[in-house]
């Protein structure tokens, strides 16, 4: 089989994962585009007319800044109530959810049971390590499987109809490690960990599913201490080319001893060996100033003749990178820089890019990238043709795909800014809408979870049009809290979040 033939074959299995109404992972497919590709029923000419439909408390405490994973939906389940689309939610404090879209009634309810305790020393039980459920969970579409990592490091498959045990719990990671999103591709499954909670070493991890009771756990490790991890909020992000991304936190980079701190970092699929890495040249001062890399995950997507990743993160620089040679043969030579789009001077570690970014391909075969950015528009940023109002305490930033005229090679065209957002999670887009959470948490670092919880605002879900930016509708008062690290998702015309209150949302069209 020819490389370009297993390519697309691949490229048919990860799509086939992914039914037509689901949104079964965070950013909706492996390479976490956000884009709901097949949605129909939300367009510009109608998500004025949005509503909340109803709004569930979960039965969840929130620790320290945790609460609720984001949101995964799974179409057409067979439930106790018949045929159903169903929105699964994880509890940091190990409660699973199954919750009617339809009216938000709760369908099924797991406890997950703990066999082991934290060891609060360190950065255990502070912000950073919060002993709890991180990972959003995934569904497998073709066994009816949800699989969620267990706050003490085991992974379980509960049906998703019933939330009866199908798999595990098999042993996957460190008990009390921080792992983000879980990802699918054919039979396993990935994670990453960081900030070293639990004592586990940051890096990839895998786990090959197709015989449960054969079960073969794999890692790739990028440090050799507690630095190093990948934290943006998508976890692994995986192509089409058969490999795995992910782009990591601070600490030291010496290829020659393992470590790969501040870096974009790739590796197989198969087996998680290297594949590849891109260090940007100026990573001692990330390094120094705290503007590591870990704060966003990159977009996998593929234009023209390229497979390209988009990345970014708190100092505020966005990359383009060949997903084929991602630093060039030097390991940090861009195909392309936006340049400096926020956090002026690295001032401040709480400013720049963050969570993840999207993308969108338009009727027209263009190719959109959207970022979520923390704080003020940069004076050094590039000229945008539209804006869309002040922007003190974040936006979405809009681009397009474009060829340069100079190396022929691909490039980054600035099309919109958005209106002020305080704290945008990652966005999603259908159908020409891109859906922005402003989360309205307070992101000062300092002072631990005492202060973080005081001088919020309650999260507002903002409709904008993903070709100008302009607003086309805005929750307003209809979501009772702030969120911290989640993300929104999209199914069947309705649009699902969470709040800090461990609170599930629902908006969809008034008649609907």
């Amino acid at each position: 089989m020819s490389q370009l033939t297993k390519g697309l074959f691949l490229c048919l299995l990860l799509r086939a994962a992914v039914s037509a109404g689901d949104w079964p992972t965070f950013g909706h497919d492996p390479q976490r585009t956000g884009w709901a590709s097949n949605e129909r029923t939300l367009s510009t000419a109608n998500v004025s007319n949005l509503e909340l439909k109803w709004r569930t408390r979960i039965d969840n405490k929130a620790f320290q800044l945790a609460a609720l994973t984001a949101p995964v939906v799974a179409t057409g389940v067979s439930t106790s109530r018949g045929v159903r689309n169903v929105v699964y939610i994880a509890g940091n404090q190990g409660t699973v959810s199954a919750l009617d879209t339809d009216d938000g009634d709760i369908l099924w309810t797991r406890k997950l049971t703990t066999y082991a305790l934290p060891n609060n020393v360190g950065l255990q039980g502070s912000v950073y390590c919060p002993n709890g459920i991180n990972a959003t969970p995934t569904f497998d579409r073709r066994t009816g499987i949800l699989y969620v990592l267990a706050e003490d490091g085991a992974l379980y498959g509960f049906d998703s109809g019933s939330g009866k045990t199908r798999f595990g719990p098999v042993q996957f990671v460190a008990p009390f490690a921080k792992s983000w999103s879980l990802n699918l591709v054919e039979d396993t499954i990935y994670t990453v960990l960081a900030q070293g909670c639990g004592g586990a070493l940051s890096g990839f991890y895998s786990m090959n599913i197709r015989d449960p009771h054969h079960t073969v756990v794999r890692q790739m490790l990028l440090s050799n201490t507690n630095t190093g991890g990948i934290w943006g909020r998508g976890g692994p992000v995986i192509g089409t080319d058969g490999r795995a991304y992910g782009s990591t936190a601070d600490g030291p980079f010496d290829p020659a001893t393992g470590d790969y701190s501040n870096s974009v970092v790739a590796v197989s699929v198969r087996d998680l060996s290297l594949a590849d890495y891109f260090t940007p040249v100026n990573w001692r001062e990330l390094y120094r100033r705290d503007l590591d890399f870990g704060g966003a995950s990159p977009v996998w997507f593929s234009w023209k003749n390229y497979n390209l990743l988009a990345s970014g993160a708190k100092e505020g620089v966005l990359y383009l990178l060949d997903a084929a040679s991602l630093g060039s043969k030097d390991h940090q030579t861009p195909l392309y820089s936006a340049g400096k789009l926020g956090n002026d001077a690295n001032a401040s570690t709480s400013q720049g890019i963050w969570g993840g970014l999207s993308t969108w391909r338009d009727d027209r075969g263009e190719t959109w990238i959207y970022v979520p950015m923390y704080g003020p528009v940069s004076r050094f940023a590039p000229q945008f043709p539209l804006t869309n109002g002040p922007t003190s305490d974040g936006s979405v930033m809009a681009f397009k795909l474009a060829t340069d005229a100079r190396t022929g090679k691909p490039s980054l065209e600035p099309a919109w800014i958005s209106g002020n957002l305080r704290v945008p999670d990652p966005v999603a887009i259908a159908n020409g809408v891109v859906f922005a959470l402003a989360t309205g948490e307070n992101v000062n670092q300092r002072g631990g979870k005492p202060a973080r919880v005081q001088n919020t605002q309650p999260g507002v879900l903002y409709a904008l049009d993903a070709q100008t930016g302009k607003e086309l509708y805005s929750s307003g008062k209809d979501i009772a809290s702030w969120v911290h690290f989640s993300g929104l998702a999209i199914a069947e015309g309705r649009i699902f979040t969470v709040d800090y209150e461990s609170q599930v949302y629902c908006f969809g069209l008034k008649g609907k």
